[in-house]
């Protein structure tokens, strides 16, 4: 199960968007190697700048590639824009944030540097990224099957 795989991904060392977005590699066809290369610059909210979450976003590269536009006409926009903004409100509601900097209760003026934390038990426990990769490869193993 891709949900499994990506919790497994995660325990590995991989980040939250390459966890969600690899796990489901085989769906999208590009193989393991290119789904954790195309997805490792979104980790730690977007290259460990605490920006959106990157598991959130290994889900919204999902909808993209199931759902996404192939045209540049607005209808075909607004449909991936409306699905991707409709994920981001369940996030919302289970998370409360968004944002990766709010859901580790980082103050805003926090500076971190691009080195990742180590992964330790501590590391797990102290950290809902967890659940959030659970809950947005849930969202994706939903959303392939529309």
């Amino acid at each position: 199960m891709p949900k499994e795989q990506a919790i497994n991904l995660f325990h590995q060392g991989y980040n939250c968007a390459q966890s969600v977005f690899a796990a489901f590699a085989g769906e999208t066809g590009l193989g393991q190697d290119a789904a954790l290369r195309l997805s490792s610059a979104f980790g730690a909210g977007l290259g460990r700048m605490r920006g959106v979450c990157g598991a959130f976003s290994g889900l919204a590269m999902l909808a993209g590639w199931k759902h996404g536009n192939l045209t540049g006409e607005p209808a075909d926009k607004e449909r991936i824009f409306a699905l991707t903004r409709e994920l981001a409100g369940q996030f919302r509601a289970e998370f409360g944030s968004l944002q990766c900097r709010e859901l580790l209760g980082l103050p805003a003026d926090a500076q971190e540097a691009a080195r990742p934390n180590d992964r330790t038990a501590a590391y797990y426990a102290a950290r809902p990224c967890e659940r959030c990769v659970q809950f947005c490869a849930q969202k994706a193993e939903e959303l392939l099957k529309m």
